[in-house]
């Protein structure tokens, strides 16, 4: 027989080992062990296993994270309780067939501690679930890490409650962002009567979900609703568990207990590595369980948040009315039960109110009665306060406190309360009284929409002019065409210039290059800003004409709201609200008035931006990048609240447009991307590019363009240099340098130098910002060089269709209203 060649025994071996070594790299043996630095990775890659250590500590920890290179996203902790102090930790399988994290002296820090007979020559392996499997030498599984949840909630993963042991698998939240020992919040499933996911601070409840209708979680708005994948599940054996597979395969999804006991979905595209913020159980006071007490009832739209439900007031007024709900609200009139029990006269029947939309109560008691004997089911029984019929659960009722009341924005449940006959009866007697005013006012206002309607056809065909006239053809058509000049409420020119003092020189707050602005009051007693165009302006006339395009549909609590506009003759001229407290630059940059801004209102300023951003990019009806984010188009109201102002250079963005390019590049050097300064490119990231300049001069203090004849020719190349020395500490504003914020300002820096890196798709986008800066994505990536850190050739020479400017002046600037 021919022997093989020496080639060909080569090439088995090389396969041999292929097939055998690289099989290997998935799972830990007692002979295939991991040491410190080393890890292991999922056969498809999606997950990595090994050490780590968290920003802000030296601990070194043995952890599963998405197996990713610039976020590390950590969804189970081994040794979260005992860390390693140094470099020594072992990752092994023992001599009795446990997972167990050794120290340097050989100390068990973590074991899986589990017992079976068949433990020798087990196995652990790490699968592309992110699940750490422990398999004995039968192959079968006796421990794996998704059954033993750590602060993460992924895929496959069971959060569970055995209603006979009372035994709960739950979420636990890390200490701090940078400790991920036992926090003081869980998360986990309730399944008394009808199931509920319930957050609680240590055992009191912190926030719920509603009941689960088979499908749904019924006190959780919209937003969450329309996702897919969650289940909770009755196994008929006891355990009742809450499970989740998202089936759209293009994404990674994860739930996080953070640290402060909110629960935040993300999600991540496979083809990037960002994360990004999709819902959370702290979008408003309202998800706060209780948050209005027994009986009352919380609407985050209405002001103040907490009423008492029709038939109940307040138990301890003064409290009530100094914002502390607490205590909740009693009953005005008894019921008829409680009438009649008393020996007075046999009184009227109860009836109920309906309330639309709600988060049902809390303690629901279930009946099997149909929809049309839920109601008299209820009236029978002297106990029952309030009854709710919802498909998939059927007939729910209550008869204690009704508590953690809250009305949702367009799902919820119909809510029905047992109230007095008498209250049924005033009821009745109100809408009497609404039907007549209504009938009178129907009358007067017929009389007046003739009127109203001609001026709305002359402003329209004004502005429809104006608008065919100054449209970017460049924009697309989902932006100016939708959007028409007439929707805006049109003041009077006489009227504005009563209220300004006939444009007295006095009220005036600033100029830029569309005209002047006035401070002025209306009639009414509204204190406004008047944004004049100017006769002589050929610039300013397309600002004007943008801006009424891009801000007239946008409603935000961080953008400054225009309330009108006035359009007669050769007078064009844009009304906002005012702004008492200016521009931020006016405080920001001035050495005796930026004592007020202490870090507190600075954070607070720096979140409301990246929000008003969040909105404009994501959250608006129309996409829109801003492309002059500065200082001085932050205007501050009294409480020191920012608002995003000046829409002159703003784009509507169409649904799948992710950039677009522009001869004209308008805006204010130092906060322009270099993609936009030198090459025309404009997109989310240029503005993400402009807020990561704003949130460094608010930490700093300093102005980005103060360093242009120092050594570091920007603000960014100076805090790049102490980057790279480690001394952070150095760029912040001494008058904020405070110990017990300084790690959430260098947390700020940290994400600034991430917003403006040099190429665009190394920038988080705004919602990962917005996350980062709320410390609810609490791993941040090492940013890498900053734009602009070096002196360019060129950059500040303006040409005809290049404007920029290397001082605090701009064609854009407005100053402090």
């Amino acid at each position: 027989m021919r022997r093989p060649s020496k080639k060909a025994v080569s090439l088995l071996l090389t396969c041999f080992w292929f097939v055998f070594g690289c099989s290997a790299i998935d799972t830990i043996t007692s002979t295939h062990f991991i040491k410190d630095p080393e890890t292991i990775v999922s056969s498809g890659r999606v997950f990595k296993l090994g050490f780590f250590s968290l920003d802000g500590s030296s601990n070194r920890y043995v952890g599963i994270w998405y197996n990713t290179t610039s976020l590390l996203t950590i969804i189970w902790v081994a040794n979260k309780d005992r860390p390693l102090n140094d470099s020594s930790g072992v990752l092994t399988i023992s001599e009795d067939g446990n997972i167990q994290v050794l120290n340097g002296r050989k100390e068990i820090l973590w074991s899986s501690n589990v017992s079976n007979p068949a433990a020798v020559n087990s196995s652990a392996q790490l699968q592309d679930s992110g699940n750490l499997v422990l398999r004995d030498k039968n192959g079968v599984s006796v421990w794996e890490s998704l059954q033993n949840p750590s602060h993460s909630f992924v895929p496959q993963m069971k959060i569970s409650t055995n209603t006979r042991t009372r035994v709960r698998k739950v979420l636990t939240s890390w200490k701090s962002s940078s400790d991920p020992s036992m926090g003081s919040f869980t998360a986990g499933v309730e399944p008394l009567n009808i199931p509920q996911v319930f957050i609680w601070n240590g055992s009191r409840p912190y926030w719920r979900s509603g009941p689960w209708d088979g499908q749904i979680l019924t006190g959780v708005d919209v937003k969450w609703i329309t996702l897919d994948g969650l289940n909770i599940v009755d196994d008929k054996e006891g355990t009742v568990y809450v499970t989740f597979a998202h089936p759209e395969s293009g994404f990674f999804y994860a739930y996080v207990l953070t640290p402060e006991g909110i629960l935040v979905e993300t999600s991540r595209d496979k083809r990037n590595e960002d994360w990004e913020r999709v819902w959370t159980t702290k979008e408003n006071e309202c998800e706060i369980y209780g948050k209005c007490g027994p009986f009352g009832h919380c609407n985050s739209r209405d002001s103040p948040i907490c009423s008492c439900l029709k038939g109940y007031e307040p138990k301890h007024t003064q409290e009530w009315n100094r914002g502390n709900w607490t205590g909740g609200c009693v009953r005005k009139t008894p019921l008829q039960c409680e009438r009649t029990k008393n020996g007075s006269e046999e009184a009227k029947v109860d009836g109920f109110l309906k309330l639309t939309n709600m988060k049902v109560p809390d303690f629901a008691e279930q009946s099997y009665a149909l929809e049309d004997d839920c109601r008299q089911q209820c009236l029978r029984n002297c106990s029952c306060i309030a009854y709710s019929y919802y498909t998939g659960i059927g007939c729910m009722w209550w008869s204690g406190d009704l508590i953690d009341i809250q009305k949702l924005s367009s799902t919820g449940a119909n809510l029905f309360i047992r109230v007095a006959h008498s209250e049924l009866k005033q009821d009745r007697k109100r809408d009497a009284r609404v039907i007549v005013i209504v009938t009178v006012i129907i009358g007067t206002i017929a009389i007046a929409l003739c009127t109203y309607f001609l001026r709305r056809w002359i402003a329209r065909q004004r502005g429809n002019l104006l608008i065919g006239k100054f449209s970017d053809p460049s924009v697309p058509g989902d932006g100016v065409n939708q959007v028409k000049l007439e929707e805006l409420p049109l003041i009077d020119f006489n009227k504005l210039a009563t209220a300004t003092n006939n444009f007295h020189e006095a009220n005036k707050l600033g100029q830029g290059g569309f005209g002047p602005v006035y401070r002025g009051k209306l009639a009414e007693g509204q204190d406004i800003a008047v944004k004049r165009l100017s006769r002589a302006s050929t610039q300013g006339l397309e600002e004007f004409m943008n801006e009424v395009v891009v801000i007239s549909k946008l409603q935000h609590r961080n953008l400054v709201r225009l309330i009108g506009c006035c359009i007669e003759g050769d007078e064009k001229m844009l009304i906002y609200e005012f702004m008492p407290n200016k521009s931020l630059d006016a405080s920001l940059f001035d050495p005796v008035k930026r004592q007020i801004l202490d870090w507190r209102t600075r954070f607070k300023i720096i979140e409301g931006i990246g929000r008003g951003l969040l909105y404009l990019h994501r959250d608006s009806r129309l996409r829109i990048i801003h492309r002059d984010l500065k200082a001085s188009n932050i205007l501050l109201d009294e409480d020191l609240n920012p608002k995003i102002s000046d829409f002159g250079m703003a784009r509507i963005f169409g649904s799948n447009q992710d950039q677009a390019n522009t001869k004209r590049v308008v805006g204010t050097y130092g906060y322009m991307s270099p993609e936009y300064a030198m090459e025309g490119r404009f997109s989310e990231k240029s503005d993400v590019f402009s807020f990561g300049v704003l949130l460094l001069e608010i930490v700093s203090g300093r102005k980005n363009s103060s360093f242009y004849h120092e050594e570091y020719f920007t603000l960014l190349g100076y805090a790049w240099k102490l980057w790279k020395e480690d001394n952070m500490k150095t760029l912040i504003d001494g008058s904020i340098l405070e110990a017990c914020f300084q790690e959430e300002i260098l947390r700020c820096i940290h994400v600034g130098l991430l917003c403006v890196q040099e190429l665009a798709k190394d920038r988080p986008s705004v919602s990962t910002v917005v996350g980062m800066i709320c410390s609810e994505i609490a791993h941040l990536p090492p940013p890498k060089q900053p734009a602009f850190t070096e002196m360019r050739s060129g950059i500040d020479i303006e040409s005809s269709d290049k404007k920029c400017s290397l001082n605090k002046v701009s064609i854009t600037m407005i100053e402090g209203r």
